[in-house]
């Protein structure tokens, strides 16, 4: 739906299925129930999640054009996709695998192609579209320098192919679409730095000479197509898990020609780590529902000082907590936007604020806004609405804060 000039809706990576049937089913039954909730009589935007198996399907000409009747019928459009996860993505181990397979693939590479393709058939005319994905990797898969280089040459060739295909797709088309890179912790790019990182080292150098000799033009031409066809996913909780200020990032991105293609507006859980050993004992007790084996929940610490110290999952800062001189953690779990607190437990709530207060102000820095609480099926029972009733108060805790 359009809210003051922005694109927003959910993203349906919260609903389990990984097969276009499965998908759809979902769709049909909750994007319907979520319209009238929130009393939608306009046109309904629809974030959507398509697994690699899901797009095979929805690829084939038939099945879309079912797809676009339906979205007819009901007031609907898409207007981003959600192409991190490529596989399963519920009720199953993910952890680590959802970076697989990777930008250093082929298949990650067709995968995306394959999405943007569709997505054009999709997109109303006149808006743009865009697909998040990976930030390229996951770091912890690297064990030397010489590795993750060797990785980044090809992962940066993968890139600049879809950038080259999403140029042509714009001549074919006229629609402009976007590839969406979000950064999160323990990924190879996981703050404004190493985004900008990829750019200055990675993208414009090799994809100023590669894109110019593959579409004839020049080298100052080809890096405007790099940085209107590669843009930056705003995971509000990610980044609010590095603890990097809102503003500062624009205006950084900002600084440096590189686009926000969307904001995912989502929610970490943050604790303060108490001094005495049995409020630590008491924390301990209330993360421990929050421990769960499907997600990676990274942790990234602060120290009195102001460094920072990261955990791969939270069972890994659990084990530290009784002797921690760390005084705060922002742990990636995706939690209800529209709740501040979890009883003693607190989230990044604040920080999703701060971010629609920024683009009300600066609405050329974006215009998808996507909200994404992807981990439903996980939370504690005593955090749990009915999943349509979830959807549609996240969506109105937004709409209110945009209003």
């Amino acid at each position: 739906m359009e809210i003051k000039g922005f694109q927003l809706s959910y993203c349906s990576n919260i609903h389990p299925g990984e097969s276009w049937e499965a998908t759809f089913e979902n769709l049909k039954k909750y994007i319907p129930e979520v319209k009238e909730r929130l009393n939608c009589q306009g046109d309904f935007g629809i974030g959507l999640r398509l697994s690699h198996e899901a797009s095979l399907i929805l690829e084939q000409p038939e099945i879309l054009q079912e797809f676009q009747a339906w979205l007819a019928r009901e007031n609907a459009y898409v207007f981003t996709m959600n192409g991190f996860p490529y596989g399963d993505f519920h009720r199953t181990t993910v952890k680590d695998q959802v970076h697989f397979p990777d930008w250093t693939t082929e298949a990650r590479r067709d995968y995306t192609i394959r999405s943007f393709r569709i997505l054009a058939q999709l997109l109303p005319e006149g808006i743009d579209g865009g697909i998040s994905t990976s930030p390229v990797s996951y770091r912890h898969w690297f064990q030397s320098e010489d590795d993750l280089k060797a990785g980044m040459e090809t992962a940066t060739q993968h890139l600049l192919e879809v950038a080259a295909a999403l140029y042509q797709i714009k001549k074919e088309t006229g629609k402009t679409l976007h590839l969406d890179i979000e950064p999160e912790p323990d990924g190879i790019l996981e703050n404004s730095d190493e985004m900008l990182w990829l750019f200055t080292d990675w993208l414009i150098p090799k994809g100023r000479v590669w894109l110019a000799e593959k579409l004839g033009v020049s080298q100052e031409f080809a890096e405007e197509i790099i940085k209107e066809h590669i843009q930056v996913c705003y995971d509000v909780c990610h980044f609010a898990i590095v603890y990097e200020k809102p503003a500062d990032t624009f205006a950084k991105f900002e600084k440096a020609g590189i686009k926000i293609g969307k904001i995912q507006i989502s929610a970490a859980l943050r604790v303060l780590i108490p001094e005495l050993p049995d409020a630590r004992d008491l924390l301990k007790v209330n993360l421990l529902p929050f421990e769960e084996s499907t997600y990676l929940h990274q942790v990234v610490a602060k120290t009195a000082s102001g460094g920072l110290n990261s955990y791969p999952d939270l069972p890994d800062a659990l084990q530290v907590l009784e002797s921690t001189k760390e005084t705060e953690w922002r742990i990636h779990f995706h939690v209800p936007v529209f709740l501040d607190n979890y009883g003693t437990l607190a989230s990044t709530q604040d920080q999703i604020s701060i971010v629609l207060n920024e683009i009300l102000k600066n609405p050329s820095w974006t215009n998808h806004l996507e909200v994404e609480t992807y981990t439903w099926e996980v939370l504690p029972e005593d955090t749990r609405l009915s999943l349509g009733e979830s959807i549609s108060r996240e969506l109105a805790w937004v709409i209110e804060k945009l209003n």
